[in-house]
């Protein structure tokens, strides 16, 4: 998680495996909205000879739903193409890389990039826009930050656009988590199966600490984004709020050309993976559905509602954690549906529930990552967004920072059961339940400008000491 690995068939295929979406007003451009998906998860930053890169044959997209049908009115398409200086050198690059066009670089890739808009028309924003090297060691890439910085580039309209590869910014405590639910701070309270492996709480490990990621990074003007081509800063506005998710695609079919090790694509291109909220294939689709999760568009996510309504991790909660978690267990016994995870989720929260708040998309029941544009970015972020006092964060669009983990584990563990039923009261446990880790765990810091992600770990000082 958020995405890592979160399907049987797209964990096979980590160049098209989206690991996690972002989508916040632009703290240093308020009047703008930064879009980034991330790709190539659990990246070992020692990774030579052959270094991480984009897939050219998928079709990289992030996309904007601003009418609330599930379906994109604005779509961003990334498209790969890979060159070699030196064919003839195993090398990734012969010397130090000082810029973006330097000889001693072998493997290099450049992209294209276009809008397409709701109606089909397609306008294309960049072409041969270079990405960045991965970050090698302090030999080959001496400067890292000022080759990232070339790779940002203007693409007309107070736009930017960056990818590359940058720090892992999702901090999660997989390891433990992935053991049966497993949460360290609380971990002697666990049932431990009889086994009285854990005595005493532990603090929290990241297993993404010093791993990098993939990034497709966009900053647009937020006019771009809304349906009616203007910025309203109206927080009640329901026009104000948009739904981003991105997706991967490959071509229908592959050949495999016989002794020469070379393959090629053919046919319409066919989403292979997605992703909107952090965690929702991963936690709350069922084992037997993540692979078709992966193949639809949000319009179609009425069909996994009840996996919401019902998350199958709510009821485990109080079987793992004896005793901690009575109120929410009479309330998985009553049988009633989660409608504070359905609205977070699935159509946003609408007005009159958090006190001058709404992100709201109408009745359609989609996962997209929700953001109220209207909503500035604050001086003194909560990484717990909005369960935090912070209506900038997370559930309302998701920011590099922002601790999803803690906030979706409070939410299902029922912290936020008392706005759509006032009659339930949280157990004691669901304000505090957390994995133990927050941003201090991240250790290349975020940026304060684009694209926030933080300088990638280089090859050289990994593994950390």
């Amino acid at each position: 998680m958020s995405s890592h690995r979160e399907a049987p068939e797209i964990s096979k295929d980590p160049v098209a495996d989206s690991t996690d979406v972002y989508a916040f007003v632009s703290p240093d451009a308020p009047d703008t909205v930064t879009l980034i998906a991330n790709y190539i998860p659990l990246q070992n930053p020692a990774g030579g000879p052959n270094f991480y890169e984009f897939g050219d044959d998928v079709l990289y997209e992030i996309h904007i739903d601003n009418d609330g049908d599930g379906r994109a009115d604005v779509s961003y398409q990334f498209r790969f193409t890979t060159r070699m200086r030196t064919p003839g050198c195993f090398l990734y690059n012969t010397g130090p890389i000082r810029t973006l066009d330097s000889r001693n670089w072998n493997r290099y890739q450049t992209y294209r990039l276009t809008r397409v808009d709701y109606d089909g028309r397609r306008t294309e924003l960049g072409r041969d826009l270079t990405s960045p090297p991965c970050n090698i060691g302090p030999l080959s890439t001496p400067d890292y930050p000022a080759l990232a910085r070339q790779a940002v580039h203007p693409v007309g309209r107070g736009r930017k656009v960056f990818a590359g590869q940058r720090a892992e910014g999702f901090y999660v405590d997989l390891g433990a988590i992935f053991d049966l639910g497993d949460l360290r701070p609380f971990q002697n309270l666990h049932n431990q199966y009889g086994m009285s492996v854990f005595t005493q709480p532990a603090p929290g490990v990241n297993t993404t600490k010093e791993l990098n990621v993939h990034t497709l990074a966009l900053q647009v003007p937020i006019s771009e984004l809304t349906r009616d081509g203007r910025r309203s800063r109206d927080a009640m506005d329901p026009r104000a709020t948009i739904g981003v998710w991105t997706t991967a695609s490959r071509r229908q079919a592959r050949i495999i050309q016989d002794g020469r090790g070379e393959d090629s694509e053919h046919g319409p291109f066919v989403q292979v993976s997605r992703l909107g909220n952090p965690l929702f294939n991963e936690v709350l689709v069922p084992l037997g559905e993540k692979d078709h999760w992966n193949a639809l568009p949000p319009s179609d996510d009425k069909r996994f509602a009840t996996y919401v309504a019902h998350p199958e991790l709510a009821a485990l909660l109080p079987g793992l954690y004896p005793g901690v978690f009575p109120h929410l267990d009479a309330y998985n016994r009553s049988g009633k549906s989660r409608a504070d995870l359905l609205a977070i989720l699935l159509t946003g929260i609408p007005k009159g529930v958090v006190p001058g708040f709404q992100n709201n998309t109408g009745t359609t029941q989609a996962d997209m990552l929700r953001l109220n544009t209207a909503i500035p970015p604050t001086a003194s972020p909560n990484i717990l967004g909005l369960i935090g006092g912070d209506p900038a964060g997370f559930p309302n669009g998701r920011r590099v920072f922002d601790d999803v983990v803690t906030v979706e584990l409070r939410a299902i563990a029922g912290a936020t059961l008392p706005l759509v039923d006032p009659t339930f009261t949280p157990d004691a446990a669901a304000n505090a339940v957390t994995d133990g880790l927050t941003p201090a765990d991240v250790t290349n810091p975020y940026l304060t400008t684009f694209p926030y992600l933080g300088v990638p770990y280089d090859g050289y000082h990994y593994p950390p000491n």
